[in-house]
């Protein structure tokens, strides 16, 4: 389908689903973005848009010379990586559950972190860059060291999934931990203090300008935490491949697929150079892999993008909440959770319960409101899940 179009109030908002099955504070949000006096062109919104802190999930904002940080989110660089293996059903054993205890020693979720950074991610550039970041951040040196390679929680997760040849995929969705957090916040309470952000409909979108002092201070450290998040995802792989190795000799990687879907790029699109911003949203253009996972006990998908401009060349990076994590656990029970994540070696405990799929939006009518942004390259489901 087509997007269906709103009347913004400086320009319209696109959006890849049908307008009254989004909750009336999201779609308001929406027009508060739509009357920024930066926005170009339009706003678009995936179909799985919701009501988000400070900017809706699932929008992609253009702007010339501006950018607001709650249309990046606190989880600077959050996304996606998928690697397809040689391995296949047949290789799994029975029981996975002893492989989710290995998996879950070797990478730290929740608010946990390792003692040191993993074994050849102890020298990078970010460490040496980390003096230039915020003065704020100083002090959280040690922490964000020992915080890469480590999951997070929420709708973070580690999985092992089979395609529809049985062949097995190792897929992990994080972000960049605390200090992506720590930075987000200490540039979005600066953007709300200066002048031409005072008449704002909403002063959580507020903006830094292009050739300002603060926009420099903020891109520098926005772009260091999102080559934060990619590196933490990459040291969770390099860990749970150890881990699968042990299980598995014969192991080996044929496909490495990666996607931010809250981050800033410098990008042209209808003739024009633009910041775009994708908050909950994958950049697809044309023949571009992506990953757009479900839910736990859900299908996720590997997708190329077809480049669609009216989209900013944008698909949705997930299948998107429909009802808020404290209402999820007002609604279901542990045995609902147990029971729509049959089949998979996961907790089914109340700790994660606010991350039940029936939280979430069908991910099948996600990706058919999709059809002229992504096309499906395979069709994953879950066998193994770690959450924090």
């Amino acid at each position: 389908m087509g997007p269906a179009q709103i009347k913004g109030k400086n320009v319209d908002i696109k959006l890849w689903t049908r307008p009254d099955e989004v909750e009336e504070i999201a779609l308001e949000q929406l027009r508060n973005i739509s009357a920024l006096p930066w926005v170009f062109h339009h706003v678009a919104a995936m179909p799985d848009v919701h009501f988000g802190k400070g900017a809706t999930v699932g929008s992609v904002i253009a702007m010339r010379d501006a950018v607001a940080p709650a249309a990046v989110g606190v989880d600077i660089g959050c996304g996606m990586g998928a690697l397809r293996t040689n391995l296949t059903a047949a290789d799994l054993p029975d029981d996975l559950r002893r492989i989710r205890g290995d998996l879950e020693r070797a990478i730290p979720v929740g608010f946990a972190a390792h003692d040191a950074p993993p074994e050849g991610f102890e020298r990078l550039p970010l460490w040496d860059e980390f003096a230039s970041l915020s003065p704020k951040v100083q002090g959280l040196f040690t922490r964000a060291r020992c915080q890469l390679g480590t999951l997070g929680g929420g709708n973070h997760f580690i999985e092992l999934c089979l395609d529809t040849d049985g062949g097995v995929w190792l897929m992990l969705h994080s972000g960049s931990r605390n200090i992506g957090k720590e930075l987000a916040e200490i540039h979005i309470a600066t953007a709300k203090k200066l002048a031409h952000n005072r008449d704002l409909p909403d002063r959580d979108l507020a903006v830094f300008l292009a050739g300002t002092p603060e926009m420099k201070a903020y891109r520098h450290d926005l772009f260091w935490a999102q080559r934060y998040a990619r590196t933490n995802r990459e040291a969770m792989f390099h860990l749970a491949e150890g881990v699968l190795r042990r299980h598995f000799p014969e192991l080996a990687i044929q496909q490495a697929i990666t996607c931010h879907h809250n981050y800033v790029a410098e990008e042209c699109h209808f003739g024009e150079d633009v910041l775009v911003t994708r908050k909950g949203a994958i950049r697809a253009g044309k023949g571009e892999l992506g990953i757009i996972p479900g839910s736990m006990g859900t299908r996720s998908y590997i997708v190329r993008g077809l480049g669609n401009p009216e989209a900013f060349e944008s698909a949705s990076h997930g299948a998107g909440r429909k009802m808020s994590r404290g209402e999820a656990k007002r609604r279901f029970t542990v045995d609902d959770l147990a029971a729509q994540t049959a089949g998979v070696e996961c907790r089914k405990d109340g700790g994660v319960l606010d991350e039940i799929p029936s939280a979430y939006k069908p991910i099948e009518r996600v990706m058919e409101d999709q059809r002229d942004l992504v096309e499906v390259v395979a069709e994953l489901r879950q066998v193994l899940c770690v959450k924090g």
